[in-house]
């Protein structure tokens, strides 16, 4: 499935939002009108009833009222509109805000809890072959349905929230399968759009707010002036009607947008997990569990277009479903399902339990199946193996160098974004349990993830890291200095491609960060990246990737705009950029040149332009960041020709080298186009 197809069908299903909000809003303002016309006509003509009867004697009502129109288009769109700005400022936090919304709450990265353990770890595992940041993970402690929802603006603030009784009644791989529903919204681009109805419906159902204070205030007024003829009851009354009209609509229009993107979603879990049983078995249990997938927060109207399954009653009327039904949906991963749904027996819910404690200490007591996965599934850019140093303590992810790189064909490179599969999956599985468990404990609290990020950044050169040391310790305290040396052997041990899945794995604790503290941070990584004057290849990679992912938590940096729709007026970004990566992946100008033409090959087709090969002087990693950031406000589809001639850079010698690899997930992450890791499929070719 195309990542770029989906973000621009995801682009143009907000325009579709856009129109069904604008025929939704016209009609209720007429609707009002309507409404407020014959309350107000008719009150005028009682009360001209009583002056005399020839002027009691009307020819008809006329439809025709501008002032009256005006009033309720005006009064109608200020309502809709501050109720839709006011919640989409509320959402501006991300997947956060609606998981506390729905009563989320933030599972423990420390948990010893078996479920949320088990939960955890298929999160960690899923962003790792996704080649996301690890999104926060939530738990709805207080419902008992089977159900699940990803909610955020981007990959940088999202969230992923599980019931209760989904934690606690799905096995491992039916847990895996809905986790694996969900990425595929947060791939997808759905998780943004989603956000964006929320603001609308709320924006729409505001209207019933109005009507029921017009109704309750106009009701006072009357009982205190039994003689006056107040309309502001009939008034709240009619909004408050028009109001649930006004449901009606964003009910619609939650259908319109969400209910096929539900079948996408199951789709790219069973080719994410090649496991149609996982997913198949929890929509099965969502059928036969008497509490099913129905939520029991008021919030949940305004979110059910978000959740895996119907998470509220269901409509009346089928046009109104935000979901497909079950059946419809299991028989499209499962044709062999024989329709039944026999009721949960109770010893089925201690089986579950038990399978969930099991599943947990069997990754626990397991040992890692690195040799299998170096036979079945080579990551594509290994290097040959640096000398060993005997400062360095060998783990098992320091074990993972070792043979040359195979070819890698570049459109497959291409192919992957956004498209993680059962080999990536496997891949994270094996690289998340080569990662020492020390490590994985210390990144997930705020001051060990942040002392990581430092020790990674330390210079191999003792001078250098002297320097870094004494800068370290100029904006922090002396006790976070000892922690960062405390960490540094593990740290050095990890071999290269360990390093950006265990940034991915230090989110959650670094979001949970104090404002004071985060400042604090990025000073301290900036400090130590310009230590020694100039940046590095693998320093540029990873303050690039956290510092994207962070200051949208902290600092609520709005995403950015699109503003480019052609390619031609970026032409000397896209130089830069492919300058850049020729210079790292050779080192004779003859094959720098060919290695750039090949890339830009690609573009000039496009842009119907001509590029250049830009000095080695004049794209340095500074001007690469500042040509990315322009290259962020494309559309998707010339992200996917600058990634398509990246590729062809880094590839034009057939092999795609470490640092080539992780400086193209880079790029691939700068634009908002995750990429998974670089694996070899058994028989050859990538997935």
């Amino acid at each position: 499935m195309d990542f770029f197809q989906q973000q621009e069908k995801a682009h143009r299903n907000t325009h579709l939002l856009v129109v069904y909000f604008i025929a939704g809003v016209a009609l209720m303002i007429a609707a009002i009108y309507l409404a407020a016309l014959l309350i107000f006509t008719g009150i005028s003509h009682t009360h001209g009833h009583s002056r005399s009867y020839a002027e009691a004697e009307d020819p008809g009502i006329s439809l025709w009222n501008p002032h009256l129109l005006l009033g309720v288009a005006v009064g109608t769109l200020a309502v809709i509109g501050l109720g839709s700005i006011f919640k989409t400022l509320e959402l501006a936090q991300g997947g956060s805000a609606v998981a506390t919304a729905l009563g989320g709450q933030l599972v423990d990265t420390h948990t010893t809890d078996p479920d949320e353990r088990k939960l955890l770890n298929v999160v960690e595992e899923m962003a790792i072959a996704s080649g996301v940041p690890v999104p926060q993970v939530y738990i709805l402690p207080e419902e008992r349905a089977i159900n699940a929802f990803a909610a955020g603006h981007s990959t940088s603030d999202a969230a992923v929230t599980v019931t209760q009784g989904a934690v606690r009644l799905l096995t491992r791989d039916e847990l895996q399968g809905v986790i694996g529903h969900e990425f595929s919204h947060i791939l997808n681009g759905d998780m943004r759009l989603n956000l964006r109805l929320m603001g609308v419906i709320f924006g729409i159902i505001c209207l019933t707010v109005i009507g029921r204070v017009l109704l309750q205030t106009g009701s006072t007024r009357s009982r205190e002036d039994r003689d006056s003829r107040n309309p502001l009851p009939l008034l709240g009354l009619v909004l408050l009607v028009l109001g649930w009209v006004g449901v009606f609509f964003g009910r619609l229009i939650q259908a319109a947008v969400s209910r096929q993107r539900e079948f996408l979603a199951d789709a790219s879990s069973v080719q994410f997990t090649r496991n149609p049983a996982g997913l198949s078995g929890a929509l099965q249990k969502i059928g036969r569990f008497s509490f099913g997938s129905r939520l029991e927060t008021p919030q949940a109207e305004q979110a059910s277009h978000m959740f895996f399954s119907n998470g509220i009653s269901a409509p009346l009327f089928g046009m109104l479903a935000t979901h497909p039904p079950i059946g419809d949906r299991i028989r499209a991963i499962d044709p062999s399902w024989d329709g039944k749904f026999p009721p949960l027996k109770p010893e089925e819910f201690e089986m579950a339990q038990r399978a969930a404690t099991a599943d947990l200490e069997r990754e626990e007591a397991e040992p890692s199946l690195l040799e299998t996965i170096m036979e079945d599934a080579q990551p594509a850019f290994l290097s040959q193996p640096s000398p060993p140093s005997a400062a360095r303590t060998p783990t098992h992810a320091a074990s993972w160098s070792g043979r040359r790189p195979p070819p890698i064909p570049p459109h497959a490179v291409v192919a992957a974004v956004g498209a993680p599969n059962t080999t990536h999956l496997r891949y994270a599985e094996e690289l998340r349990g080569a990662i020492p468990e020390s490590l994985r404990t210390e990144v997930r609290d705020p001051l060990g993830a942040s002392t990581l990020i430092y020790a990674l950044l330390l210079s191999e050169d003792e001078q250098a890291r002297n320097k870094q040391l004494q800068e370290l310790s100029s904006v922090t305290s002396p006790a976070i200095v000892q922690e960062t040396l405390r960490v540094l052997p593990q740290a050095e041990s990890l071999a290269s491609r360990a390093k950006l899945p265990l940034v991915d794995l230090a989110m959650p604790g670094l979001r949970h960060l104090s404002q004071a503290q985060f400042q604090q941070f990025r000073t301290a990584v900036q400090k130590l990246v310009e230590s020694d004057g100039e940046v590095d290849l693998f320093e540029y990679v990873l303050q690039k990737i956290v510092m994207r992912h962070l200051e949208p938590h902290f600092t609520q940096a709005r995403k950015p705009i699109v503003q480019y729709y052609a390619l031609k007026p970026l032409a000397d970004d896209c130089a830069i950029l492919l300058s850049a990566l020729a210079y790292v992946g050779q080192s004779e100008p003859d094959k720098i040149q060919a290695a750039f033409s090949q890339g830009a090959l690609v573009l000039s087709k496009a842009a119907q332009t001509t590029f250049n090969l830009v000095p080695e002087d004049k794209c340095d990693l500074s001007q690469v960041d500042a040509a990315l950031n322009h290259l962020t406000q494309a559309v998707p589809q010339i992200k996917k020709n600058v990634l398509a001639a990246c590729a062809q850079t880094v590839a034009a010698d057939g092999v795609i080298q470490e640092m080539e690899a992780e400086m193209l997930r880079a790029i691939a992450d700068a634009l908002d186009c995750p990429l998974p890791p670089l694996v070899e499929e058994v028989g050859g070719g990538m997935e």
